[in-house]
C-alpha cells in the first residue's frame, strides 16, 4: 500500500487517496487513509473477474450435475458432481481431481474438451471461437454444467490448430532470393561507403 504523502507528492499525479474529515471539517490526522472510490471500484472489478458471474438467487438449493471427464492424456475417467453455478475445473480441483489447465481465465486452449453428451454454459470462453463452440468444444476453467455432461480432454495443440491453423496454412513461405540479394547488396554498399569515408 502506498503512502498517501508519497502519492500526493508526485507533481501532476492524481491521488488515489483521500483524507478523512471530521464532522467539523478538520482533517483527522490519526485516521488511516482510505482508497478513493475509483480505486475501490477498480479493485472490486478486478476481484469480480476472478469469480464466477453472479446467478440470480434461487428459491431453493442450487442444482448439481454429474460431470464425466475422459482424460485422454492420462487414460483416466473422472466422475464428479458440480453445482450448476460453479466452474467445472475449480470444482474438480476442490475434489482433488487433476485436469489439464493453464490460464484459468478462458483465454487459452489447455483445458479444452470436446462435449460427448450434455451441455456446458461458457459465456467467458474467449480461448475458443464461436465456430468451435458450435462444434462441441468447451473450456473447463470457465464452463458451467447445464445438466449431466460427458466430455473428453483434447490436445491443446490440436484445438489451437483447429482455431488458428487456417490462418497459418496458406502454404509454405517461399524464399525470395532476389529480395535477399538486394538486402545483402544494400549492406555491402553501405559498408563500402563507410570504408571509403573512413579512408578520407
Amino acid at each position: 500500500m502506498a503512502c498517501p504523502a508519497a502519492t500526493t507528492a508526485r507533481i501532476g499525479a492524481p491521488s488515489l487517496w483521500r483524507s478523512e474529515r471530521s464532522p467539523g471539517g478538520v482533517l483527522a490526522g490519526s485516521a488511516s487513509p482510505r482508497p478513493s472510490r475509483a480505486a475501490r471500484d477498480t479493485r472490486a472489478r478486478a476481484s469480480e473477474l476472478q469469480q464466477a458471474p453472479p446467478r440470480p438467487p434461487a428459491s431453493g438449493p442450487v442444482p448439481t450435475h454429474k460431470v464425466t471427464v475422459h482424460d485422454r492424456q492420462s487414460g483416466v475417467v473422472h466422475e464428479f458432481v458440480v453445482p450448476e453455478d460453479q466452474y467445472i475445473l475449480h470444482t474438480a480441483e476442490a475434489q482433488d481431481i487433476r485436469l489439464p489447465f493453464a490460464c484459468r481465465h478462458g483465454c487459452c486452449t489447455s483445458c479444452a474438451v470436446r462435449i460427448k453428451s450434455g451441455q456446458i454454459r461458457q459465456p467467458e470462453a474467449l480461448g475458443i471461437s464461436a465456430e468451435l463452440k458450435d462444434k462441441g468444444y468447451a473450456l473447463l476453467c470457465v464452463g458451467f454444467p447445464s445438466g449431466d455432461v460427458e466430455v473428453e480432454t483434447q490436445d491443446e495443440d490440436e484445438v489451437y490448430w483447429l482455431q488458428f491453423g487456417r490462418y497459418f496454412a496458406r502454404g509454405p513461405v517461399e524464399r525470395d532470393d532476389y529480395a535477399l540479394e538486394l538486402a545483402m547488396g544494400d549492406e555491402i554498399v553501405v559498408l563500402s561507403s563507410v570504408s571509403a569515408v573512413g579512408s578520407l
